[in-house]
């Protein structure tokens, strides 16, 4: 460290003939020390009129970070307040607007939003032309980026029926263009003649999955700004979300993708007590780490779906071979262990509405521990809804993800209706209400009087991957931190103390003592 201090204070000035040669020895000092080197794009800076390339970022690394499990590719349990350290990303409402004018905007879009049979003026709906409109009337040359399959929309198969459809829903002009395919899109020509241009439906290239180098550079080697507005992508490694920002001036995060990631926020933060989690679906082995971090804090947890079953079995109860999942037992004992250390309660249903493969219409209540062979459980029973509905009765925050799904996704439609009339009720009694999850969106949608007053967040994928503590890729390939200033005294009041610097790509470092 004395090394470092001395070659920064002793040697380095803009009028050293050996400025440039003392700051990249400084530089390495420091990678090999303290931090590690992470290149995005290669930025010139300028400090008091000397100018150097800062290149990519930097990121402190210790024995804690090296040896967690995050870092070994493993999902972990939050510490507390962990989930408040979100990254600084630059937004589309914060950027300048002047300088929007005649620059190449390349927007990545999310085709669930945009391209769907039935639009409705749901928020991230509005949300999502708002960007694209924005841009526009900015004066801005839009480049609009997207992959799109039938399940979507079985009518939009081709590049221009795309583009045709999207000129309907903004309201704007919109030209197909082909340029991917015929490596192209460093020329652009279609630019000139239109002011929003949409790209090759992404899928039908391995570069996109593959987050190739060489492919994500293609995509941006016109683009000044990159516009990320497919906040469901973010939980992706994706050359169109990670990619291409490493090599674009600038890139912020479009109005969908900041509404999305407010409701993220405001879904993970346990700011009120009691708080109840929810949890509906299956595949408890994955979301494990996920369902720990509820449970570490939390003050209950209601089992709605097929991870009830990995419960009840952790219980010691007795299920059924066939509603078991392989590998679950030592994941679910690890739950229930640790909700007990905390004495808060495990609900899970006592009773189920049953069916059969060969009699579908035919329904019989069951209780947990007596399900007859050849029943197959769809819904919670009479008891179970009773005792959920107990539970809740003075919740202030209620988090529910993952929807009421046994076998039969058909036939889940009573104890849905119920929990919806029952989160009705408590939203007059001021508890905060977050539904995450396509279906159990759908479920608010069409049986809540009061949609307006739940924060809704409809893809999971994201949720479950940020709750197992794992970084979104897409929302930290935003990263472009703001101007900071760095106090140096602050930073050496111990001489033991390690130099901890966050040099971002497009940040000016100011550097009191040059």
């Amino acid at each position: 460290m004395a090394q470092f201090l001395n070659l920064l204070q002793g040697t380095l000035s803009p009028s050293n003939s050996n400025f440039y040669n003392c700051l990249t020895n400084a530089l390495m000092f420091l990678q090999h020390k303290s931090c590690s080197y992470n290149r995005k794009r290669d930025k010139l800076q300028k400090y008091q009129g000397i100018q150097f390339f800062l290149r990519g970022s930097w990121k402190v690394i210790d024995h804690v970070e090296k040896f967690s499990p995050q870092a070994q590719g493993k999902a972990y349990v939050h510490d507390a307040g962990e989930l408040d350290a979100f990254p600084h990303i630059q937004t589309l409402k914060g950027f300048p607007k002047e300088e929007l004018f005649a620059k190449v905007v390349m927007v990545r879009f999310d085709s669930a939003i945009l391209l769907q049979k039935e639009l409705d003026l749901k928020s991230q709906v509005t949300s999502a032309v708002s960007t694209i409109k924005y841009l526009f009337e900015a004066g801005a040359k839009i480049i609009l980026l997207s992959d799109w399959s039938m399940k979507i929309n079985s009518k939009l198969l081709v590049v221009e029926s795309v583009a045709d459809f999207l000129s309907s829903v903004l309201q704007l002009k919109v030209a197909p263009s082909r340029c991917i395919s015929n490596r192209s899109l460093s020329k652009m020509e279609e630019l000139e003649k239109a002011d929003i241009l949409l790209l090759e439906n992404l899928s039908e290239f391995k570069g996109e999955l593959a987050n190739c180098s060489k492919f994500a550079e293609q995509l941006a080697s016109v683009v000044y700004i990159f516009v990320n507005d497919s906040f469901s992508n973010s939980h992706k490694i994706l050359a169109s979300t990670v990619g291409v920002p490493r090599f674009c001036s600038a890139c912020v995060a479009g109005f969908h993708f900041e509404e999305s990631l407010c409701q993220l926020k405001m879904a993970a933060q346990i700011n009120k007590k009691p708080c109840i989690a929810i949890i509906g679906g299956g595949n408890l082995f994955d979301k494990a780490s996920a369902v720990r971090y509820l449970a570490s804090r939390c003050d209950g947890l209601v089992f709605v779906g097929m991870m009830a079953f990995q419960i009840m079995h952790a219980l010691g109860l007795h299920v059924p071979l066939n509603l078991l999942e392989g590998g679950a037992l030592k994941e679910a004992s690890n739950i229930v262990q640790l909700a007990q250390n905390r004495k808060i309660p495990i609900l899970y249903p006592k009773d189920f509405w049953c069916t059969t493969n060969d009699f579908p219409k035919q329904m019989e209540i069951f209780p947990a521990y007596g399900i007859l062979d050849g029943w197959i459980p769809v819904d919670p029973g009479p008891k179970a809804l009773d005792e959920i509905n107990s539970l809740l009765a003075d919740c202030k925050k209620i988090i529910w993800i993952g929807p009421v799904k046994f076998r039969l996704a058909s036939q889940n439609i009573y104890g849905a209706s119920k929990l919806v009339s029952m989160l009705d009720r408590l939203t007059q009694s001021n508890c905060e209400i977050t539904v995450i999850g396509n279906m159990a969106c759908k479920g608010v949608m069409k049986e809540s009087s009061f949609v307006s007053v739940y924060n809704m967040v409809e893809n999971a994928s994201v949720v479950w991957e940020f709750l197992k503590g794992r970084k979104l890729p897409g929302l930290m390939a935003l990263d472009r931190a703001y101007p900071v200033e760095i106090d140096w005294n602050a930073a050496y009041t111990h001489p033991s103390q390690p130099l901890v610097v966050d040099i971002g790509s497009g940040i000016y470092v100011s550097i009191p003592f040059l």
